[in-house]
Protein backbone atom coordinates (compact mmCIF):
# COMPACT_ATOMS: atom_id res chain seq x y z
CA UNK A 1 0.00 0.00 0.00
CA UNK A 2 1.50 3.37 -0.97
CA UNK A 3 2.33 5.58 1.97
CA UNK A 4 -0.71 8.39 2.68
CA UNK A 5 1.02 11.64 2.03
CA UNK A 6 -1.06 15.37 3.08
CA UNK A 7 -0.09 18.38 2.43
CA UNK A 8 -0.06 21.79 5.00
CA UNK A 9 -4.02 22.24 4.89
CA UNK A 10 -4.78 18.07 5.44
CA UNK A 11 -5.71 17.32 2.00
CA UNK A 12 -4.23 13.69 0.71
CA UNK A 13 -1.60 14.16 -1.82
CA UNK A 14 -1.88 11.99 -4.94
CA UNK A 15 1.33 10.75 -5.19
CA UNK A 16 4.14 9.71 -8.17
CA UNK A 17 3.90 5.97 -6.29
CA UNK A 18 0.44 6.23 -6.47
CA UNK A 19 0.29 7.11 -10.59
CA UNK A 20 2.05 3.54 -10.79
CA UNK A 21 -0.45 1.63 -8.44
CA UNK A 22 -3.64 3.32 -8.57
CA UNK A 23 -6.74 3.20 -10.65
CA UNK A 24 -8.30 6.51 -11.00
CA UNK A 25 -12.41 6.50 -11.06
CA UNK A 26 -13.58 8.55 -13.62
CA UNK A 27 -17.56 9.58 -13.64
CA UNK A 28 -19.35 9.37 -16.97
CA UNK A 29 -21.15 11.74 -18.77
CA UNK A 30 -20.73 11.41 -22.41
CA UNK A 31 -20.02 8.00 -23.27
CA UNK A 32 -18.91 8.43 -26.98
CA UNK A 33 -16.53 11.34 -26.11
CA UNK A 34 -15.91 10.30 -22.59
CA UNK A 35 -14.41 7.26 -23.85
CA UNK A 36 -11.56 8.97 -25.85
CA UNK A 37 -10.68 11.57 -23.04
CA UNK A 38 -10.14 8.08 -21.05
CA UNK A 39 -7.69 6.76 -23.71
CA UNK A 40 -5.48 10.30 -24.01
CA UNK A 41 -4.68 10.12 -19.99
CA UNK A 42 -3.97 6.25 -20.36
CA UNK A 43 -1.80 7.26 -22.74
CA UNK A 44 -0.20 9.36 -20.22
CA UNK A 45 0.73 6.66 -18.04
CA UNK A 46 -2.45 6.93 -16.06
CA UNK A 47 -5.09 3.89 -14.83
CA UNK A 48 -8.13 4.98 -15.48
CA UNK A 49 -11.75 3.12 -15.20
CA UNK A 50 -14.46 5.15 -16.37
CA UNK A 51 -17.85 4.30 -14.36
CA UNK A 52 -21.02 3.25 -16.24
CA UNK A 53 -24.29 4.16 -14.65
CA UNK A 54 -25.80 0.77 -13.80
CA UNK A 55 -28.36 1.16 -11.31
CA UNK A 56 -29.66 4.63 -11.21
CA UNK A 57 -31.79 4.24 -7.83
CA UNK A 58 -28.97 2.91 -5.44
CA UNK A 59 -26.75 5.38 -7.15
CA UNK A 60 -29.27 8.51 -6.02
CA UNK A 61 -29.69 6.90 -3.20
CA UNK A 62 -26.04 6.38 -2.09
CA UNK A 63 -25.71 10.13 -2.94
CA UNK A 64 -28.94 11.09 -0.27
CA UNK A 65 -26.87 8.94 1.95
CA UNK A 66 -23.23 11.14 2.08
CA UNK A 67 -24.65 14.45 0.71
CA UNK A 68 -26.62 16.79 2.43
CA UNK A 69 -30.05 16.78 0.01
CA UNK A 70 -29.92 20.76 -0.48
CA UNK A 71 -26.56 19.72 -2.21
CA UNK A 72 -27.14 20.27 -6.26
CA UNK A 73 -28.47 17.32 -7.73
CA UNK A 74 -25.44 16.80 -10.26
CA UNK A 75 -23.10 17.09 -7.48
CA UNK A 76 -25.55 14.14 -5.32
CA UNK A 77 -25.05 12.02 -8.56
CA UNK A 78 -21.51 12.20 -9.24
CA UNK A 79 -20.81 11.62 -5.89
CA UNK A 80 -23.17 8.97 -5.07
CA UNK A 81 -21.27 7.11 -8.25
CA UNK A 82 -18.18 7.26 -6.88
CA UNK A 83 -18.51 6.02 -4.02
CA UNK A 84 -21.09 3.53 -4.71
CA UNK A 85 -18.83 2.09 -7.19
CA UNK A 86 -15.61 2.11 -4.66
CA UNK A 87 -18.04 0.06 -2.29
CA UNK A 88 -19.34 -2.17 -5.17
CA UNK A 89 -16.35 -4.86 -4.45
CA UNK A 90 -14.98 -4.48 -8.00
CA UNK A 91 -11.70 -2.28 -6.87
CA UNK A 92 -9.02 -2.17 -3.91
CA UNK A 93 -10.24 0.33 -1.74
CA UNK A 94 -6.25 0.69 -0.71
CA UNK A 95 -5.49 0.97 -4.62
CA UNK A 96 -8.22 3.52 -6.26
CA UNK A 97 -8.46 7.32 -6.76
CA UNK A 98 -11.21 9.35 -7.76
CA UNK A 99 -10.91 12.24 -10.41
CA UNK A 100 -13.52 14.55 -10.51
CA UNK A 101 -13.37 18.05 -12.48
CA UNK A 102 -13.22 21.62 -11.19
CA UNK A 103 -13.82 24.36 -13.20
CA UNK A 104 -13.11 27.22 -11.05
CA UNK A 105 -15.56 29.17 -11.86
CA UNK A 106 -18.23 30.33 -9.57
CA UNK A 107 -20.44 27.54 -10.18
CA UNK A 108 -20.81 25.46 -7.02
CA UNK A 109 -19.03 22.52 -8.99
CA UNK A 110 -15.82 23.81 -8.17
CA UNK A 111 -16.32 22.63 -4.44
CA UNK A 112 -18.18 19.16 -5.09
CA UNK A 113 -13.99 17.94 -4.61
CA UNK A 114 -14.91 18.73 -1.00
CA UNK A 115 -17.91 17.27 -0.18
CA UNK A 116 -16.72 14.08 -2.20
CA UNK A 117 -13.70 13.88 0.33
CA UNK A 118 -16.66 14.73 3.20
CA UNK A 119 -18.68 12.37 2.14
CA UNK A 120 -15.42 9.61 2.06
CA UNK A 121 -14.61 10.78 5.43
CA UNK A 122 -18.47 9.68 6.53
CA UNK A 123 -18.11 6.56 4.31
CA UNK A 124 -14.71 5.35 6.51
CA UNK A 125 -12.81 5.85 2.76
CA UNK A 126 -10.80 8.81 3.81
CA UNK A 127 -7.62 7.26 2.71
CA UNK A 128 -8.80 7.31 -0.75
CA UNK A 129 -6.96 10.15 -2.67
CA UNK A 130 -9.48 12.66 -4.71
CA UNK A 131 -8.02 13.96 -7.70
CA UNK A 132 -8.81 17.32 -9.39
CA UNK A 133 -9.27 17.97 -12.80
CA UNK A 134 -8.85 21.76 -13.94
CA UNK A 135 -7.07 24.14 -15.72
CA UNK A 136 -6.88 26.92 -13.46
CA UNK A 137 -4.36 25.93 -10.81
CA UNK A 138 -6.55 24.82 -8.22
CA UNK A 139 -5.43 21.65 -6.62
CA UNK A 140 -2.47 20.15 -7.73
CA UNK A 141 -0.66 16.72 -7.19
CA UNK A 142 2.72 15.21 -7.86
CA UNK A 143 1.10 12.18 -9.28
CA UNK A 144 -1.06 14.00 -11.34
CA UNK A 145 -0.76 16.96 -14.06
CA UNK A 146 -2.06 18.12 -17.49
CA UNK A 147 0.52 18.88 -19.80
CA UNK A 148 0.06 21.54 -22.81
CA UNK A 149 0.32 18.28 -25.13
CA UNK A 150 -2.09 16.10 -23.39
CA UNK A 151 -4.30 19.11 -22.71
CA UNK A 152 -4.29 19.54 -26.91
CA UNK A 153 -4.94 15.74 -27.38
CA UNK A 154 -8.23 16.35 -24.47
CA UNK A 155 -9.87 18.94 -27.24
CA UNK A 156 -9.08 16.78 -30.37
CA UNK A 157 -11.14 13.95 -28.63
CA UNK A 158 -13.52 16.13 -27.43
CA UNK A 159 -13.82 17.56 -30.94
CA UNK A 160 -14.01 13.49 -32.40
CA UNK A 161 -16.87 12.77 -29.67
CA UNK A 162 -19.22 16.35 -30.36
CA UNK A 163 -18.54 14.98 -34.43
CA UNK A 164 -20.07 11.50 -33.88
CA UNK A 165 -22.30 12.05 -31.44
CA UNK A 166 -23.99 15.55 -33.91
CA UNK A 167 -23.68 12.94 -36.73
CA UNK A 168 -25.13 10.13 -34.60
CA UNK A 169 -28.54 11.87 -33.80
CA UNK A 170 -29.27 12.83 -37.31
CA UNK A 171 -29.13 9.59 -38.09
CA UNK A 172 -30.44 7.52 -35.80
CA UNK A 173 -34.55 8.41 -36.13
CA UNK A 174 -34.11 7.60 -40.01
CA UNK A 175 -32.00 4.80 -39.86
CA UNK A 176 -33.60 1.43 -41.95
CA UNK A 177 -31.01 -0.93 -39.82
CA UNK A 178 -32.15 -0.49 -36.03
CA UNK A 179 -28.36 -0.15 -34.60
CA UNK A 180 -26.85 0.68 -37.49
CA UNK A 181 -25.90 3.91 -36.30
CA UNK A 182 -24.92 3.10 -32.60
CA UNK A 183 -23.14 0.58 -34.59
CA UNK A 184 -20.92 2.49 -36.72
CA UNK A 185 -20.37 5.27 -33.51
CA UNK A 186 -18.83 2.53 -31.64
CA UNK A 187 -16.73 1.13 -34.71
CA UNK A 188 -15.33 4.73 -35.09
CA UNK A 189 -14.98 4.94 -31.47
CA UNK A 190 -12.92 1.84 -31.03
CA UNK A 191 -10.67 3.40 -34.50
CA UNK A 192 -10.12 6.98 -32.93
CA UNK A 193 -8.70 5.41 -29.39
CA UNK A 194 -6.24 2.64 -31.64
CA UNK A 195 -5.45 5.58 -33.55
CA UNK A 196 -4.86 7.50 -30.21
CA UNK A 197 -2.54 4.63 -28.81
CA UNK A 198 -0.70 4.55 -32.37
CA UNK A 199 0.56 8.86 -31.75
CA UNK A 200 -1.70 8.88 -34.99
CA UNK A 201 -4.70 11.14 -35.79
CA UNK A 202 -4.50 14.07 -33.34
CA UNK A 203 -2.81 16.71 -35.28
CA UNK A 204 -4.81 18.94 -37.40
CA UNK A 205 -3.95 17.83 -40.75
CA UNK A 206 -5.07 14.48 -39.51
CA UNK A 207 -8.49 15.59 -38.48
CA UNK A 208 -8.61 17.42 -41.51
CA UNK A 209 -8.55 13.96 -43.50
CA UNK A 210 -10.27 11.58 -40.73
CA UNK A 211 -13.36 13.66 -39.93
CA UNK A 212 -14.97 14.01 -43.91
CA UNK A 213 -14.14 10.38 -43.70
CA UNK A 214 -16.30 9.91 -40.32
CA UNK A 215 -18.76 12.29 -42.39
CA UNK A 216 -18.99 10.14 -45.10
CA UNK A 217 -19.48 7.08 -43.23
CA UNK A 218 -22.33 8.30 -41.79
CA UNK A 219 -23.93 9.52 -44.94
CA UNK A 220 -23.79 6.10 -46.14
CA UNK A 221 -26.03 5.16 -43.22
CA UNK A 222 -29.98 3.70 -45.30
CA UNK A 223 -32.39 6.47 -44.26
CA UNK A 224 -36.11 7.03 -45.01
CA UNK A 225 -39.02 8.59 -43.67
CA UNK A 226 -40.12 12.40 -43.56
CA UNK A 227 -38.29 14.56 -41.51
CA UNK A 228 -38.89 14.35 -37.64
CA UNK A 229 -39.82 17.39 -35.26
CA UNK A 230 -36.54 18.13 -33.87
CA UNK A 231 -36.67 18.67 -30.07
CA UNK A 232 -33.43 20.71 -28.75
CA UNK A 233 -31.96 20.12 -25.40
CA UNK A 234 -30.26 22.30 -23.30
CA UNK A 235 -29.12 22.93 -19.83
CA UNK A 236 -26.99 22.43 -16.62
CA UNK A 237 -24.07 20.68 -18.37
CA UNK A 238 -24.14 17.41 -16.40
CA UNK A 239 -27.81 16.83 -16.93
CA UNK A 240 -28.29 18.71 -20.57
CA UNK A 241 -25.62 15.21 -21.28
CA UNK A 242 -25.38 12.53 -18.84
CA UNK A 243 -28.44 9.82 -18.79
CA UNK A 244 -28.14 9.13 -15.55
CA UNK A 245 -29.09 12.70 -14.72
CA UNK A 246 -31.93 13.59 -17.38
CA UNK A 247 -33.45 10.04 -17.05
CA UNK A 248 -32.11 8.69 -20.80
CA UNK A 249 -34.34 12.16 -22.60
CA UNK A 250 -32.91 11.35 -25.97
CA UNK A 251 -33.87 7.68 -25.73
CA UNK A 252 -37.32 9.27 -24.39
CA UNK A 253 -37.77 11.53 -27.39
CA UNK A 254 -36.63 8.96 -29.94
CA UNK A 255 -39.59 6.51 -28.50
CA UNK A 256 -42.07 9.59 -28.99
CA UNK A 257 -40.92 10.15 -32.89
CA UNK A 258 -38.81 12.77 -32.42
CA UNK A 259 -35.01 13.92 -33.26
CA UNK A 260 -33.19 14.77 -30.50
CA UNK A 261 -31.10 18.04 -30.77
CA UNK A 262 -28.28 18.34 -28.78
CA UNK A 263 -25.63 20.96 -28.85
CA UNK A 264 -21.94 19.71 -28.26
CA UNK A 265 -19.57 20.32 -25.47
CA UNK A 266 -17.03 22.30 -27.68
CA UNK A 267 -18.95 25.69 -26.80
CA UNK A 268 -18.99 24.50 -23.52
CA UNK A 269 -15.39 24.52 -23.22
CA UNK A 270 -14.84 28.00 -25.61
CA UNK A 271 -17.21 29.47 -23.21
CA UNK A 272 -15.14 28.69 -20.05
CA UNK A 273 -11.78 29.91 -21.75
CA UNK A 274 -13.51 32.87 -23.39
CA UNK A 275 -14.72 33.60 -19.81
CA UNK A 276 -10.78 34.32 -18.50
CA UNK A 277 -10.25 36.63 -21.28
CA UNK A 278 -13.58 38.32 -20.49
CA UNK A 279 -12.27 38.20 -16.35
CA UNK A 280 -9.39 40.78 -18.01
CA UNK A 281 -11.87 43.01 -19.90
CA UNK A 282 -14.09 43.67 -17.05
CA UNK A 283 -12.38 43.67 -14.19
CA UNK A 284 -8.53 44.28 -15.44
CA UNK A 285 -6.14 41.69 -14.73
CA UNK A 286 -3.32 40.21 -16.98
CA UNK A 287 -2.81 40.82 -20.16
CA UNK A 288 -0.10 37.97 -20.66
CA UNK A 289 -3.17 35.71 -19.41
CA UNK A 290 -5.75 37.24 -21.54
CA UNK A 291 -3.14 36.61 -24.52
CA UNK A 292 -2.62 32.95 -22.95
CA UNK A 293 -6.17 31.85 -23.13
CA UNK A 294 -7.33 33.88 -26.75
CA UNK A 295 -4.14 31.66 -28.29
CA UNK A 296 -5.58 28.69 -26.70
CA UNK A 297 -9.33 29.84 -27.51
CA UNK A 298 -8.42 30.14 -31.16
CA UNK A 299 -6.89 26.81 -30.99
CA UNK A 300 -9.69 24.72 -30.12
CA UNK A 301 -12.26 27.28 -32.99
CA UNK A 302 -9.98 26.30 -35.26
CA UNK A 303 -10.65 22.69 -34.22
CA UNK A 304 -14.21 23.59 -34.13
CA UNK A 305 -14.06 25.06 -37.85
CA UNK A 306 -12.36 21.82 -39.28
CA UNK A 307 -15.19 19.95 -38.00
CA UNK A 308 -18.07 22.22 -39.27
CA UNK A 309 -16.10 22.07 -42.86
CA UNK A 310 -16.19 18.37 -42.41
CA UNK A 311 -20.04 18.27 -41.85
CA UNK A 312 -20.33 20.69 -44.77
CA UNK A 313 -18.83 18.51 -47.12
CA UNK A 314 -22.20 16.28 -47.01
CA UNK A 315 -25.47 18.31 -48.14
CA UNK A 316 -27.54 15.53 -46.02
CA UNK A 317 -26.40 16.90 -43.00
CA UNK A 318 -26.81 19.89 -41.09
CA UNK A 319 -23.74 21.40 -39.42
CA UNK A 320 -23.69 23.02 -36.06
CA UNK A 321 -23.01 26.24 -35.30
CA UNK A 322 -19.98 28.18 -34.74
CA UNK A 323 -18.61 29.91 -30.89
CA UNK A 324 -18.64 33.17 -32.83
CA UNK A 325 -22.01 32.70 -34.09
CA UNK A 326 -23.39 32.27 -30.18
CA UNK A 327 -21.75 35.36 -29.31
CA UNK A 328 -23.58 37.82 -31.64
CA UNK A 329 -26.82 35.75 -31.06
CA UNK A 330 -26.58 36.62 -27.11
CA UNK A 331 -26.30 40.28 -27.65
CA UNK A 332 -29.12 42.45 -26.65
CA UNK A 333 -30.40 39.39 -23.99
CA UNK A 334 -27.27 38.76 -21.52
CA UNK A 335 -23.77 40.20 -21.34
CA UNK A 336 -20.56 38.19 -21.88
CA UNK A 337 -19.96 38.58 -17.62
CA UNK A 338 -22.82 36.60 -17.08
CA UNK A 339 -21.17 33.28 -16.89
CA UNK A 340 -21.93 31.55 -13.65
CA UNK A 341 -22.83 28.01 -14.26
CA UNK A 342 -23.57 28.12 -18.14
CA UNK A 343 -24.22 31.85 -17.98
CA UNK A 344 -25.18 33.40 -20.98
CA UNK A 345 -24.10 29.91 -23.40
CA UNK A 346 -27.34 28.50 -22.41
CA UNK A 347 -29.64 31.07 -23.71
CA UNK A 348 -27.40 31.65 -26.31
CA UNK A 349 -27.86 27.99 -27.41
CA UNK A 350 -31.71 28.22 -27.24
CA UNK A 351 -31.16 31.32 -29.13
CA UNK A 352 -29.26 29.22 -31.60
CA UNK A 353 -31.67 26.25 -31.96
CA UNK A 354 -34.67 28.72 -32.65
CA UNK A 355 -32.80 30.55 -35.54
CA UNK A 356 -32.16 27.24 -37.22
CA UNK A 357 -35.27 25.82 -37.28
CA UNK A 358 -35.79 23.87 -33.90
CA UNK A 359 -37.90 25.76 -32.07
CA UNK A 360 -39.47 22.71 -29.81
CA UNK A 361 -36.82 22.44 -26.87
CA UNK A 362 -36.35 21.19 -23.55
CA UNK A 363 -34.23 23.22 -20.35
CA UNK A 364 -33.01 20.65 -17.94
CA UNK A 365 -32.74 22.09 -14.95
CA UNK A 366 -31.25 20.40 -11.59
CA UNK A 367 -32.13 21.05 -8.46
CA UNK A 368 -29.82 23.62 -6.55
CA UNK A 369 -28.64 25.44 -9.85
CA UNK A 370 -29.61 28.79 -9.42
CA UNK A 371 -27.48 30.31 -12.47
CA UNK A 372 -29.22 27.94 -14.60
CA UNK A 373 -32.66 28.71 -13.77
CA UNK A 374 -32.01 32.28 -14.51
CA UNK A 375 -30.14 32.06 -17.58
CA UNK A 376 -32.72 28.66 -18.73
CA UNK A 377 -36.01 29.05 -16.78
CA UNK A 378 -35.87 32.87 -16.50
CA UNK A 379 -35.18 33.40 -19.64
CA UNK A 380 -37.73 31.59 -21.68
CA UNK A 381 -40.73 34.22 -21.05
CA UNK A 382 -38.53 36.95 -23.24
CA UNK A 383 -37.82 34.16 -25.99
CA UNK A 384 -41.71 33.35 -26.19
CA UNK A 385 -42.09 37.19 -26.37
CA UNK A 386 -39.57 37.71 -29.20
CA UNK A 387 -39.96 34.11 -31.03
CA UNK A 388 -43.78 33.28 -30.02
CA UNK A 389 -43.47 30.34 -32.09
CA UNK A 390 -40.98 29.05 -30.26
CA UNK A 391 -42.11 25.68 -27.92
CA UNK A 392 -39.66 25.72 -24.61
CA UNK A 393 -40.21 23.92 -21.36
CA UNK A 394 -38.45 23.59 -18.58
CA UNK A 395 -37.78 19.98 -16.55
CA UNK A 396 -37.23 19.53 -12.52
CA UNK A 397 -34.48 16.70 -12.39
CA UNK A 398 -34.05 16.17 -8.16
CA UNK A 399 -33.56 13.12 -6.44
CA UNK A 400 -37.28 12.89 -5.98
CA UNK A 401 -38.49 14.05 -9.30
CA UNK A 402 -40.38 11.02 -11.08
CA UNK A 403 -39.71 9.88 -14.77
CA UNK A 404 -43.26 9.11 -15.92
CA UNK A 405 -43.87 13.24 -14.51
CA UNK A 406 -40.87 14.60 -16.55
CA UNK A 407 -42.20 12.37 -19.23
CA UNK A 408 -45.57 13.68 -19.18
CA UNK A 409 -44.31 16.97 -19.22
CA UNK A 410 -41.93 16.73 -22.61
CA UNK A 411 -45.00 14.81 -24.19
CA UNK A 412 -47.65 18.19 -23.37
CA UNK A 413 -44.75 20.36 -24.80
CA UNK A 414 -44.81 17.83 -27.80
CA UNK A 415 -48.40 18.25 -28.34
CA UNK A 416 -48.15 21.22 -28.92
CA UNK A 417 -44.66 21.38 -31.31
CA UNK A 418 -44.45 21.75 -34.97
CA UNK A 419 -41.82 20.85 -37.60
CA UNK A 420 -41.18 23.70 -39.93
CA UNK A 421 -39.82 21.58 -42.28
CA UNK A 422 -43.52 19.93 -42.39
CA UNK A 423 -44.76 23.04 -42.41
CA UNK A 424 -43.20 24.81 -45.27
CA UNK A 425 -43.73 21.81 -47.31
CA UNK A 426 -47.28 22.13 -46.72
CA UNK A 427 -47.20 26.11 -47.26
CA UNK A 428 -48.44 27.08 -43.71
Amino acid sequence: MAELIYDSTGRLIFTKEMKRDYTLLMPQMLPVTFTMLKKVLELDGYRIDMLMPENRRQIVDTGLKYVHNDTCYPALLVIGQLIDAVNSGRYDRHKVGLLITQTGGGCRASNYIHLLRKALKKAGLEYIPVVSVNLSGLEKNPGFSLSIPTIMKLAVGMIYGDLLVWLGNQCRPYETEKGATDSLIESWTNRLVALFGEGRGMGRRAMKRIMPQITADFADIPRQGAPKVRVGIVGEIYVKFAPLGNNHLEEFLLSEDCEPVVPGLTDFMIFKINNRAVDVDLYRGSKLKKLVVTVFQRYIEGLQSAMIDAVKTRPCFRPMGRFSDLQELIRGYLGYGNKMGEGWLLTAEMLELIHTGTKNIVCTQPFGCLPNHVVGKGMIRRLKDDFPDSNIVAIDYDPGATRINQENRIKLMLSNAQNPITRSASGE
